[in-house]
Formats: structure tokens, C-alpha cells, sequence
């Protein structure tokens, strides 16, 4: 009754499909406790140890190091590597790794100063304390990967659980024959085995944690059974021996009945795995804060003297393991790291102790039974029949050997655990594992070329979509800015051409513009004339200023003609230039100032040889009627420049009216200015005579005559000025008189001008059918026009005439 009690309490377990019971090969080593090593002399640290990416390096050659201190660091899957023991860094190169290519990869390569000194270390007793993401960090900063063999990142694997995972399965079962590494930490450290577990589970907020052990390790289901006690949080399950029940699908069938879906993860039904070993680095990393840089490596084989488990730094050497524990090499002696079903043989002795490493194996001829040749498939389905993972070994076989991707991979090769059950029931002694990993490798190439392929076609996808929308951009501003300049170019060029037009207006055409030219050259000959007439003789002047005179008017007349009839329509009662206007009215002014001087000195002079033939206090000359002199001579010079000023409109008008009687005798002219000249040379004459008897009669009679000396000296410098004025007054007379016959002449030509345009606009009048036939211009207004302005400039030289007589 009692036994049927306990059978019903006992928790069930279920079966897989499949499987095979291989002899054990257990008891060889793990009935000797985990023992330490002496240190190489040399360490070999690869820096890829798991499955992922290798971390970038932080030291250098000739660093000094401690143990724990990480060698590189990264994140994801880049697991950091840490120092084995203190010492200094050697180099870092190429070296052979555990892999069955023998290929090289990166080392850091340590030699110990024997001190085995840690780094400081930073211990977390209190985790519940913290944030489970912080765990999670720790985990992979201390670089721990799944230590049961298959390498993956712990910290990566608890990160994609840390939501719906119910179920936390700790692997114990240690299926495969020869390897006792985690029934040795068991019986060794259960306590901290179970401490690891509790920590994974707090992490993952699981509700229970399965601990699954096979029944053929009697001693650690003992160990950890009095490790846990009373305590109810972790549930250890007990499961029958068979291969490979330590697989990750069949364990979780075993223990809960549930499969995994093909294509997913155990984590898709609430379920996640982890390794003895992995849970016992987990709590030296959380309780102590030490990295991982040591694990339990099985020591077996009948090659070895001394069969056990020992504790061996990750980087140690091979050989250094072998030659401690009695290895003693047959010839063509193999060496298997892993067991005798998924083991590898390894090409080289030197080869270093990696995170996955979990036993090394030596074996003899007779254990390994008749190296038998690779016969061809008999069909005989055996290797279905043992297949865990419900695969068809003998189809997957014919696929990889023929390269024919495409099937292999529908027959779910993907699947394949590559456990070698397979491998050990075919009777034609095929290596299936062999051509299934060469298989997945290729495809792993073809998959990641493809991966390669896809981001090169997006990158290049999206360099073309990011072109076209740079060209429509471009393009889009190109329109914009064409219709921008479509619109301002209209505007700008209706402004351009009224610009031009008002330009070719405003401007001038050239005849009139070499008519301007002349004229000025005229006038500044003309005046050039006249500077010479008032400072140099007649002999030495190199321009007759009457010449010059007729010259200046004939071009003047000759501007006036070419001018644009416009502005002879608009300038009609005006047709007299305002400059030449101001120009001539400044003559007329500058000769009546000189007429007014001329006529003032003819009448001081003879005083002043009176006053000094005399010599008589009597004829003194009074300063202040000389001074009422001066001011009556100011008086007829301001007079004769308004008799100017009046006479200039006068002109203008007499051209608007065009009167006819305006028309003075150039002969008579001509009479006025000799007369002019006479008088102007009389005066001279008088003036030179009375200027040195002046002076005699002052020095005679300057010792009779009771005179203030004072009064005398003003006297003296009254006959001065007067004598300079008197010979002022003798070459203003000369110009005068050179003026003077200038404007007769130029008179006598007006005249004879205005009578031709005078019978010229009567012809005009009379015939105005004929009037292109004619040289002369066919406007009689403008003929008419010219007529009054020949008249004006006659009145003028008349006028100019009379104030200097």
C-alpha cells in the first residue's frame, strides 16, 4: 500500500521518439574530487569563445594584467574575455583554436608572473535589490555562455526571456558517455548550483524551476537533494538514462510534455534552459563578482593514467592538461574534445581550453573499436529509427551529398542536433554528422550571401529612391526658378526698353552734336581772341578777335539750325541759349564797366595837372570830391550794367516779335566805334603829357608851399591812382575799340543774314510749293525765327556800341 502511495506522488514524466543507450564510460572519472592544476607557462586566450562576435580588445602587448580583468569588451553577442591569472601580455596574434577546421583565429597570448592575483572584485549578495536588467548586465560583463557545449550568450538567451517564461529547466541529465564534468560540480558544489538556479529564476520571475538529472548519477541527485533540504522552490526530477535525453527539445519533453514547433524556440511555450555549469558561473558572478575564467573539464580515456576533473583556467593549453593527469600517446593517437558521439578530434595539442570545453578525451585503439571504411547506404533505416529529432537521416544524407540545397533544407536539416546517434547505429559505418555539418555550413554561407545581397540591394534601392528625389528637388526648383525669371523678365525688359527709348530721346543726333562741338570751339577761340586783345599787341596776337568773333556767331547759327525741331517748338520765345545769354550779358557788363572807368579817367585827369601845374594851396584837390568822383563814376557803371540787363530781354523779345524796326546801320556802327577809339587814344595822349609836369610842379613847389606833409602825401598818392587809372583807362580804350569793330562786323554779317532769311520766309510765303526745291531750310517758321535772332544781335552790338561812346 505505502508503494503504491509513493508511486502515484512521484511527478510524471513523459518519453521522446527515438534515442539510444551507448555504454555509459562514467565511473573512469567522476569518482575522483575536482582538483586544481599548476599554471601553464603560457596562456592562449581566444577572443571568440561562444557563439557570436568576438569583442573589441583593450589591452596591448606588455600590459599588466590581474586575473578577472577583461581583455575586451562589447555588447549583444560580443562577450568579453577575461584574464585567466595576473601577468603580462605577451602579443596578440593568429593561433589554432578548438574547431574541427584547425583554422586560426585571434589570441591574446599571457605569460603568468605566478602571483594569481585578482582584480578588485565587486561582490552583489543583495541582488533582489537591484534591477533584473542590472543582473542581466552583470551576467555579461562577467562573459558567461552556455558551458553544457553549446555557447550560447547567457545574458543574450535571459534577455529574450525575461517575458513569458514559466518555466525554468535546469539541464542536468549529462547524457553523452565518457563526460562527468557537471555530476562532479554537483557533488562538489551543489549549494552553489542551487543558488545559481534561484537566481536565474528570480531574473526570468518563473514560477517553478525543474532540475532534470538522469538516474545513472546517484551521488549528485544526493548532493543536491541535501543542498536544497526543505526547501520547495526548486523541484529536482529524476529521468530515465537514455541519449540523448541532455538534448534541449528533449529534455523539455521529458519534463513537461511539451514540444518545441519547428522553426522556434523554447521560449515560444513558456520554457527556457539553462546548464548546471551556467547556473554555477551565474552565482560566483551575482554573490562573488568574479568572471568567468575557469570551468570542470573531464579528463578521460584509457591514454590517461590518472582519469578525473579538474578545475582548468580557459586559455591553458591541451598538452598542459594532458601531461598532468599521466597522458601517455599510442601512435596516431587520437584526442577528442567533447564526447565520443559529438566530439571533435582536435588537430593539434596546443590547442586552448575554451567555455565550451567540457571534457577531452583520449582514448585507445580498442576503445574506439575498428577504424571500419565508409560503406554505401543499405537503406536499412536504422538511422531513422534512432533520430531524436523525428528526421530522415539517410534522405538529409543523400541531399548533402549531392549539394542539393533546396531539399536539404525542406527535409529540415536545420532540425538536426547533431547528437551522432545516427552515426553510431549505421551498419556502412557513414559519418552522417560529418556531411549534416558541412551541409549546414554551406547553407549558413548561402544565407548569409543572401543576407548580403538583400542589404546591398536595399542600400542600393534606397540610393536610387534618395537620387530621384534629389532630382525632383532640383528639378522643382529649376521650374520654380524659371518661372520666377519668366515673370521678372518681362517686367525687366518693358523697363530695359523704356529705359532705351527715353535714352535715344533724351540723346541728341550726331549733326547736332558736332554743330555743339563747333560752336564751343567757336567761343573758345573767341575768347582766346579776346585775352589776347587785352594783354598783348596787335603785332603778337595770333587769332584776329574779329575773326574769331564771326567764326563763333557763323557756328552758333549753325547749332541753332541742326537742333531737333522740338526744341525749337518748345524754345521759341526763348531761342537765345540761357548760357550763351549769361555768357553775353557778362560781356556787355564787363564792357560798360570798362567805358564807365575810361570816362572817369577823362575826367580826373585834367584835374589832377591842374592841381599839380599849380602847385598852389588854393588848387588843392578835396578827398572828398574826389571821393564824389569815384561814387558818380559807380553810378554810371551800374547804370550802363542795367542799360545791359534791360537790353537782353529786349533781344529775346524782339526775337519772339520778330520786329522789323530793330535794324540798325552797320555803317553807322562802325562810325561809333572809331569815334570810340579817337577818344580813347586822345585820352592816353593827355594823360601820358600832364603826368610828369605833375610830378615837377609838386617838387617845386613843395619847399613854398606851407602845405601839412600829411595833405601832401595824400596828394601825391591821389596823382598815383589817377595816373594808373589813366593808363587803364588807354588799354581798356584799345580793347573797347578792337570790341567794337568785332561787333560792327558781326552786325554787318547779322544783318545781311536777317535780310536773307527775311526774303527767304517771304519766299516761303509767297511759294510754299516750292519750298523743297530751295537750300535753305523749308520751314518758314524757322526762317523767321533765324531772321529775329540775326536782328536781336545787331541791336545788341548797337546797344554795346552806344554805351562806349
Amino acid at each position: 500500500m505505502l508503494n503504491l502511495f509513493n508511486f502515484l506522488k512521484k511527478e510524471k514524466v513523459w518519453d521522446f521518439q527515438g534515442g539510444i543507450h551507448p555504454p555509459e564510460m562514467k565511473t573512469q572519472s567522476n569518482g575522483t574530487p575536482l582538483s586544481e592544476l599548476p599554471l601553464p607557462h603560457r596562456f592562449i586566450i581566444p577572443l571568440k569563445q561562444h557563439i557570436g562576435h568576438e569583442g573589441e580588445i583593450c589591452v596591448a602587448p606588455g600590459d599588466k594584467v590581474l586575473r578577472g580583468q577583461p581583455l575586451t569588451f562589447g555588447t549583444g553577442r560580443m562577450l568579453p574575455v577575461h584574464a585567466p591569472t595576473s601577468g603580462v601580455i605577451e602579443d596578440i596574434g593568429q593561433h589554432m583554436t578548438a574547431h574541427p577546421s584547425g583554422l586560426s583565429e585571434l589570441c591574446i597570448f599571457l605569460t603568468p608572473d605566478g602571483d594569481d592575483r585578482w582584480m578588485p572584485l565587486d561582490p552583489l549578495p543583495d541582488y533582489r535589490q537591484h534591477p533584473r536588467t542590472d543582473i542581466v548586465q552583470r551576467i555579461h560583463d562577467a562573459g558567461i555562455a552556455g558551458l553544457g557545449g553549446a555557447g550560447f550568450p547567457t545574458a543574450t538567451k535571459l534577455k529574450g526571456g525575461l517575458r513569458g517564461v514559466k518555466t525554468l529547466i535546469i539541464n542536468a541529465a549529462e547524457c553523452e558517455p565518457y563526460i562527468t564534468a557537471d555530476d562532479r560540480l554537483m557533488q562538489d558544489y551543489a549549494a552553489e548550483v542551487l543558488e545559481g538556479s534561484r537566481i536565474l529564476a528570480w531574473v526570468l520571475q518563473a514560477e517553478r524551476v525543474l532540475i532534470g538529472i538522469e538516474d545513472n548519477k546517484p551521488e549528485a541527485i544526493a548532493a543536491l537533494k541535501q543542498a536544497l533540504g526543505s526547501e520547495r522552490d526548486l523541484q529536482i526530477r529524476v529521468i530515465p538514462t537514455k541519449y540523448p535525453s541532455g538534448g534541449a527539445k528533449q529534455l523539455t519533453r521529458i519534463l513537461t510534455g511539451l514540444e518545441v514547433p519547428h522553426g522556434g524556440r523554447s521560449t515560444d511555450i513558456g520554457v527556457l534552459m539553462q546548464n548546471v555549469g551556467t547556473a554555477w558561473a551565474v552565482k560566483r558572478a551575482i554573490i562573488n563578482g568574479e568572471p568567468i575564467t575557469e570551468r570542470v573539464v573531464t579528463l578521460t580515456g584509457e591514454a590517461i593514467a590518472q582519469p578525473r576533473n579538474v578545475w582548468s583556467r580557459l586559455g591553458t593549453p591541451i598538452s598542459h592538461l594532458l601531461h598532468q593527469v599521466g597522458f601517455t600517446p599510442a601512435p596516431r593517437q587520437m584526442v577528442i574534445m567533447g564526447g565520443p558521439l559529438m566530439g571533435f578530434t582536435l588537430p593539434s595539442l596546443d590547442v586552448p581550453v575554451v567555455k565550451i570545453t567540457n571534457c577531452i578525451l583520449a582514448p585507445s585503439a580498442s576503445e574506439m573499436g575498428n577504424n571500419d571504411e565508409e560503406q554505401s547506404c543499405i537503406r536499412c533505416s536504422a538511422c531513422a529509427d534512432a533520430c531524436p529529432a523525428k528526421l530522415l537521416p539517410q534522405q538529409l544524407y543523400w541531399f548533402s551529398q549531392g549539394g542539393d540545397h533546396d531539399k536539404a533544407r525542406s527535409h529540415h536539416i536545420d532540425d538536426c542536433i547533431e547528437c551522432g546517434a545516427c552515426a553510431y547505429v549505421c551498419p556502412s559505418n557513414i559519418p552522417l554528422v560529418q556531411y549534416y555539418r558541412q551541409e549546414k555550413a554551406e547553407l549558413r554561407a548561402i544565407d548569409l550571401e543572401a543576407k548580403r545581397t538583400l542589404e546591398a540591394k536595399a542600400r542600393f534601392e534606397a540610393r536610387q529612391a534618395r537620387l530621384e528625389r534629389e532630382k525632383q528637388a532640383r528639378e522643382a526648383r529649376h521650374e520654380e526658378a524659371k518661372q520666377r525669371v519668366a515673370r521678372t523678365d518681362t517686367h525687366e525688359l518693358a523697363a530695359a526698353k523704356a529705359r532705351v527709348k527715353a535714352r535715344q530721346a533724351a540723346e541728341p543726333d550726331e549733326a547736332t552734336l558736332e554743330a555743339q562741338r563747333e560752336a564751343r570751339h567757336a567761343q573758345a577761340r573767341l575768347r582766346q581772341a579776346e585775352a589776347q586783345a587785352e594783354t598783348q599787341p596787335v603785332t603778337r596776337q595770333s587769332v584776329d578777335p574779329r575773326k574769331a568773333a564771326v567764326e563763333a556767331a557763323i557756328a552758333r547759327a549753325k547749332a541753332k539750325k541742326v537742333a531737333p525741331a522740338d526744341a525749337v517748338d518748345t524754345g521759341a520765345e526763348a531761342s537765345v541759349d540761357p548760357r550763351k545769354a549769361a555768357v553775353e550779358a557778362a560781356v556787355a557788363r564787363a564792357k560798360a564797366k570798362k567805358a564807365a572807368q575810361a570816362e572817369t579817367a577823362e575826367v580826373t585827369a585834367p584835374a589832377a595837372s591842374e592841381s599839380a601845374a599849380d602847385a598852389s594851396p588854393e588848387a588843392e584837390t578835396d578827398p572828398r570830391k574826389a571821393a564824389v568822383q569815384a561814387a558818380i563814376a559807380r553810378a554810371k557803371a551800374k547804370k550802363a550794367v542795367q542799360a545791359e540787363a534791360a537790353t537782353t530781354p529786349s533781344a529775346s523779345d524782339s526775337a519772339a516779335d520778330a520786329a522789323p524796326e530793330a535794324e540798325i546801320d552797320p555803317r553807322k556802327a562802325a562810325v561809333q566805334a572809331a569815334i570810340a577809339r579817337a577818344k580813347a587814344k586822345k585820352a592816353a595822349q593827355a594823360e601820358a603829357a600832364t603826368t610828369p609836369s605833375a610830378s615837377d610842379s609838386a617838387a617845386d613847389a613843395a619847399p613854398e608851399a606851407e602845405i601839412d606833409p600829411r595833405k601832401a602825401a595824400i596828394q601825391a598818392a591821389i596823382a598815383r591812382a589817377k595816373a594808373k587809372k589813366a593808363a587803364q583807362a588807354e588799354s581798356d580804350a584799345d580793347a573797347a575799340s578792337r570790341d567794337a569793330a568785332a561787333l560792327a562786323t558781326a552786325a554787318h554779317f547779322a544783318v545781311e543774314n536777317a535780310e536773307q532769311a527775311q526774303e527767304q520766309a517771304n519766299n516761303a510765303n509767297s511759294e510754299p510749293e516750292q519750298a523743297p526745291e530751295l537750300n535753305q531750310p523749308d520751314d518758314a517758321r524757322k526762317a523767321a525765327i533765324a531772321a529775329a535772332i540775326a536782328r536781336a544781335k545787331a541791336r545788341k552790338a548797337q546797344s554795346s556800341t552806344t554805351l562806349e561812346d
